[in-house]
């Protein structure tokens, strides 16, 4: 254990100043604590307010004037040397702490709450990953679109009423950019863009000027299919929606199509399939039909291939569009739309086993 000595202050004149500083100085170069409690008593000695340091310089109101510059220089030597010897083993404090500490290493640590994927997210990643095992690769596109990619070159006449002030919102109308209203706008692009053939899957976030609700939002997502190549037809869109549906919801789902409209396909559908909730005897979610509508779907109409440079007599196509929100609705029994941005973590919290 390190030991420290103590010497009287006596200073009679500069000789016994330095003989006695000398002194000090040879004991704290070879003072060397093997711990906490001897650097404390270190520090209590020489830094402390009654230590050494503090008294020695107390000294010098009786250090005559002459030699008052040469004490002072020696005095802040001696201190400079004592404040470097004990931050030498300063490190000896924490060490100290840590051996005191009653901290079991051994012990698991406390468990941080684990976070989960937004409900959307991961049947929009679901859905992603059913398509690209069959070949489709996934595109993407902006938010802002003009009117040439999100109506025109869709087949959309001018009158059309998707154009309305009361279901698009509009960015500016000279010239016209909207939010976009579909993801068809990527499809667009897509087929400006890229030769051929076409297979792709367009997943992202659209906006309707609607009214909130329960069953309606003002934006929403939505994941596009379109497929073009020669001799596609339409026995190949159902296939392919067929496999969908048994990788998505089960092999003992049904499914239907009814003919419908759609201004960029032709023929055009409507996908429904037996209700998941009931097994088809209905229920709330199904309207007590049995069937549930979840995307939208047909054989690419020859105008929209000609606005491209496709021609239709060589090539045709099918494309299909489903919103993930409905999607996720069927699958985990979600009954209002609103939950879905509204943050709740008791919502959220629901999905975490699912993660």
């Amino acid at each position: 254990m390190a030991r420290l000595s103590s010497y009287p202050l006596i200073f009679v004149n500069m000789n016994s100043l330095q003989e006695q500083v000398h002194k000090y100085e040879s004991e704290i170069k070879a003072f060397h604590p093997n711990d906490a409690a001897e650097l404390e008593a270190y520090r209590i000695k020489f830094l402390g307010t009654k230590g050494i340091v503090k008294l020695v310089f107390g000294e010098m109101k009786n250090v005559p004037v002459e030699n008052k510059k040469e004490a002072g220089q020696i005095l802040n030597a001696f201190k400079l040397l004592a404040e470097a010897q004990y931050d030498a083993f300063k490190h000896l404090q924490s060490a100290g702490k840590q051996k005191n500490a009653n901290v079991d290493a051994t012990l698991p640590g406390t468990p941080i709450p684990a976070g989960t994927r937004h409900p959307l997210r991961m049947v929009e990643k679901e859905i992603v990953s059913i398509f690209e095992k069959i070949g489709f690769s996934v595109a993407s596109g902006p938010e802002i679109e003009d009117d040439w990619h999100n109506f025109t070159s869709l087949n959309m006449p001018e009158n059309h009423t998707a154009r309305d002030m009361q279901d698009t919102f509009y960015v500016s109308q000279n010239p016209d950019w909207v939010l976009r209203t579909h993801t068809s706008s990527v499809q667009a692009r897509i087929m400006e863009t890229q030769p051929l053939p076409i297979r792709v899957i367009c997943p992202g976030r659209v906006y309707r000027n609607e009214t909130i609700s329960a069953r309606a939002h003002c934006f929403f997502h939505q994941i596009e299919g379109l497929y073009i190549d020669k001799d596609v037809s339409f026995a190949d869109l159902k296939q392919t929606l067929y496999y969908f549906v048994t990788e998505m919801f089960g092999e003992n789902t049904k499914l239907r199509f009814r003919p419908s409209y759609f201004p960029f396909t032709e023929p055009s559908a409507e996908m429904d399939i037996s209700c998941t909730v009931c097994g088809g005897k209905g229920c709330s979610l199904c309207k007590h039909t049995g069937w549930v509508e979840i995307l939208g779907c047909g054989m690419v109409h020859p105008n929209m291939l000609r606005n491209f440079g496709i021609d239709p007599e060589v090539y045709t196509g099918f494309a299909f569009g489903m919103g993930v929100e409905r999607i996720t609705q069927i699958k985990y029994q979600v009954n209002d739309l609103r939950l879905y941005s509204q943050n709740d973590v008791r919502f959220l919290k629901q999905f975490r086993s699912i993660t």
